[in-house]
């Protein structure tokens, strides 16, 4: 699945000899310097459950990682986070430039939505355009970038535990939401219930994917992330190792893991790849 995800990424980037030559292949930098690729590989599996075409799954995991990219390479910029490492390599703005980066991360959100919009996603027409709407929904002030505003907002201050889950619903969680609804909406209709389960598994690995990042921002190198670890505490950001601690934050882990597991065990071996990437979202690097 993983090198479905790849040859996807690699065929919808545009050539890094077509013009504007230097934005395309700033592009590529950003999309195809590594990473874990979750998010598609959560819409591949999501797929897999409905019993999608792998054709239409290639579409809907290129466009949500490529809001992913995006999204990290605007993070990345002086004006946010102002981080000079990702994947282990340069940040893009490192790598070429500020202006540069800026428009990497606005062409990869347009290409996001040409994939989605004009590729047959969908069973049809109404169903493609309800997937365009949950992909904007999860990028747009309500979700992705709404959260990254309120995480903005938020250093040097002491949030809730309610107000920490509600940035990362948005933050994190809405993207990884709309993957696993959008690979699911590629396949087969699903009584609404199971829909929701499916969803409910994606809230849970969603906010357990921020757990475990602030669990390895405190404790894993540099090295190991391939990003500047121990950034959070040092920007004063709240985290939920800064309010639970790290023990009770591997246990919320555990527990959302559990949790997710239980959401999708009525669709049995179908949802094989889905309870896998539970696994790997909560215990890697622990």
């Amino acid at each position: 699945m993983q090198a479905r995800v790849e040859t996807a990424l690699e065929h919808f980037l545009p050539s890094g000899s077509h013009l504007p030559a230097r934005l395309h292949e700033a592009m590529r930098f950003a999309v195809l310097g590594g990473g874990k690729r979750v998010r598609p590989l959560l819409a591949f599996a999501a797929g897999e459950a409905t019993g999608a075409d792998a054709a239409r799954l290639a579409v809907v995991a290129a466009a949500v990682e490529l809001i992913h990219a995006y999204s990290l390479v605007h993070d990345d910029m002086p004006c946010m986070d102002d981080d000079v490492l990702r994947r282990g390599r340069p940040t893009v703005h490192v790598a070429y430039d500020e202006a540069t980066a800026l428009l990497v991360g606005d062409a990869l959100q347009s290409l996001a939505f040409e994939l989605l919009a004009g590729h047959g996603a969908a069973r049809d027409a109404a169903a493609q355009l309800d997937m365009v709407r949950t992909l904007a929904t999860a990028a747009g002030s309500r979700g992705m970038a709404g959260g990254q505003a309120i995480d903005l907002d938020s250093v040097g201050k002491q949030l809730s535990m309610p107000e920490l889950e509600l940035m990362h619903i948005q933050k994190t969680g809405a993207l990884i939401r709309a993957a696993v609804r959008l690979g699911a909406q590629a396949g087969e209709p699903i009584a609404p219930e199971r829909f929701e389960r499916l969803d409910h598994y994606a809230k849970c690995v969603g906010l357990a994917f921020q757990v475990v990042d602030d669990v390895l921002d405190a404790e894993a190198s540099t090295a190991a992330l391939g990003k500047t670890a121990g950034k959070d505490a040092a920007q004063g950001k709240p985290t939920y190792v800064s309010i639970l601690g790290l023990p009770r934050s591997k246990e919320l882990a555990e527990e959302l893991r559990r949790e997710a597991h239980a959401a999708i065990a009525d669709f049995g071996p179908s949802a094989a790849r889905l309870s896998g990437l539970a696994d790997f979202i909560v215990l890697r690097n622990f």
